[in-house]
């Protein structure tokens, strides 16, 4: 005679395993199979402009992407422009690999934070020359341009940490409170939006503000004139505005 609690647990095993094979189907059918390539696509076409625009040298950096509850992110140490359709690696938002067998970067807990705490859908990190020189030097990036209202405000520079570590997580999203970008000192830029594209564009934006302010700030006996708090919540109203409006 089989024992209740016996059935009870094999009921329990198997209503967990079927759960799990239920997961699986819904995220390896056909259709999410296909968004999660043309996501990974994306993706790498991202990682490799970063090379090409100059923002990274040889694998430092890290580009993702969340795709539902997958976060698809980029290898650690591997090129690229050795990333092919083989090689996609994706992870849960608890950090658990869910796809491929290559190793996720090692700024992962970083990726992972921001997804956590805010709406992001994609990610980028650089170790992008201006912006790392800025952070260097001051706590936030001067007021140079008004486009600092595009990423919330003036942008903050956290405080240095180890990389791929929790500290680094924790203070990246300190510098992040109320913004979509922030500098990391000694270390480079971090960036969200709601797509590749955008988060892209905002990193781009950090690196050329940067590039700005150190070329301004360079000129003996001159000092670079900055906008006030006023001026920027003006630009940020008008940029609200800016753009094709659907």
């Amino acid at each position: 005679m089989t024992e209740p609690h016996r059935d009870a647990r094999v009921g329990h095993e198997h209503a967990r395993t079927t759960g799990e094979a239920r997961e699986r189907d819904e995220r390896d059918g056909p259709d999410a199979r296909d968004t999660l390539r043309r996501a990974w696509d994306e993706l790498v076409s991202t990682a490799r402009r970063t090379v090409a625009d100059g923002l990274v040298v040889g694998t430092s950096g890290n580009v993702s992407v969340r795709v539902g509850d997958t976060v698809l992110v980029t290898p650690t140490g591997v090129p690229y422009d050795r990333l092919t359709r083989d090689g996609i690696v994706g992870v849960g938002l608890d950090g658990r690999q869910v796809l491929g067998s290559l190793r996720p970067t090692s700024e992962l807990p970083m990726h992972l934070a921001v997804y956590r705490a805010t709406g992001a859908r994609a990610v980028v990190h650089t170790h992008a020359p201006h912006a790392t020189a800025v952070s260097l030097l001051v706590p936030e990036l001067p007021l140079v341009h008004y486009m600092a209202a595009a990423l919330g405000g003036p942008v903050r520079v956290a405080p240095y940490a180890a990389y791929g570590t929790p500290e680094l997580a924790e203070s990246t999203l300190r510098a992040l409170a109320g913004r979509t970008a922030c500098l990391l000192r000694n270390h480079g830029t971090i960036a969200y939006g709601d797509s590749l594209d955008q988060a892209y564009d905002r990193t781009a934006q950090l690196e050329w503000m940067c590039r700005v302010w150190l070329l301004s700030s360079s000129v003996p006996g001159l000092a670079p004139a900055l906008l006030s708090p006023d001026q920027l919540a003006e630009a940020g109203e008008r940029l609200r505005g800016y753009g094709q409006q659907e």
